[in-house]
């Protein structure tokens, strides 16, 4: 196992409901720890920015609408082996094929407002964490 760190967004649905508490809680639960968290509430251009590798897909706008449409809880956590592990944690991307006790499962409202994000590889956790914070706000 090697440790590493990976980026999580909590979306603006599960701000909205207060849940950034009960997510937080099953991250750690699952062992991963939160060294650098901020509430932000993001621009038409810093979600544009961060989602630019899907502007050429039909969702995109509608994802730029949602991600801006609240405040968000932006993460970094670090584990042993964190992507993956948090890409377990959180469950499928669509709610109803997440197992039991993951973040989706049991928070996400529907496919579009599944309450989190989080890096699907090593390389995109090192972009988004960057996107977000500077070296200084990581603190292990």
């Amino acid at each position: 196992m090697t440790m590493q760190k990976t980026f999580s967004i909590i979306k603006p649905d599960a701000t909205r409901r207060n849940l950034t508490g009960k997510i937080n809680a099953t991250i750690e639960a699952a062992g991963l720890r939160i060294i650098a968290q901020k509430r932000v509430q993001l621009t038409q251009a810093q979600a544009e920015g961060f989602y630019a590798v899907h502007k050429e897909r039909a969702f995109f706008n509608d994802l730029v609408s949602f991600m801006i449409s609240g405040p968000v809880v932006v993460q970094v956590l670090e584990g042993n082996d964190a992507v993956a592990k948090y890409r377990e944690v959180m469950g499928a991307t669509n709610p109803e094929n997440a197992d039991a006790g993951t973040i989706r499962k049991e928070f996400a409202e529907s496919i579009e407002a599944n309450s989190v994000h989080g890096s699907d590889s090593l390389e995109n956790a090192a972009i988004e964490i960057a996107y977000f914070f500077a070296q200084t706000e990581i603190v292990g």
